[in-house]
């Protein structure tokens, strides 16, 4: 379930109504709204996105994710030892 809420003095707030159970495990998203400005963006204004890959990198809990990519996209079988 998704719960929408603010940060205020360090502290995440939740819309109002919203009571979590004490000792609760969550998963924090920064939700970034884009900024509008009555101008275009000039060319060297504008980033291409794949510098920004890593704003998408998550923790998978797949300790050997890099190794076995094949296996856990495709069914290979799983590579051992990094071969």
């Amino acid at each position: 379930m998704v719960y929408q809420g603010t940060v205020q003095n360090g502290v995440i707030v939740f819309a109002s109504g919203v009571c979590l159970p004490e000792g609760a495990p969550v998963r924090v998203e920064l939700v970034t709204q884009p900024v509008e400005t009555d101008t275009p963006a000039s060319g060297q204004d504008q980033v291409d996105p794949v510098w920004r890959i890593g704003e998408l990198a998550f923790d998978t809990g797949i300790p050997d994710l890099g190794v076995n990519v094949d296996h856990y996209l495709y069914g290979h079988p799983k590579a051992h030892n990094g071969r």
